[in-house]
């Protein structure tokens, strides 16, 4: 696997996790955002920012709940 290049390798959760949470924070670099569109997967990507989406409103939800009870 190490001597394959990095655009044939399968990209793990992790990377696309970390791609889906640069999207959400808006700040990603010209060349890591094209490496990305050529090697991940575009059903892993729509998974993992929906699971992402849910994850943030939850913890929102929490948070204000929290505020809401110590206020």
């Amino acid at each position: 696997m190490k001597d394959q290049p990095l655009l044939d390798r399968k990209p793990s959760f992790w990377v696309t996790l970390s791609a889906v949470l640069w999207s959400f924070f808006g700040v990603r670099r010209g060349d890591a955002f094209a490496a990305d569109v050529q090697r991940l997967n575009p059903f892993h990507i729509v998974a993992v920012g929906i699971a992402a989406c849910f994850a943030f409103v939850i913890a929102l939800m929490f948070f204000v709940k929290w505020v809401v009870t110590v206020a």
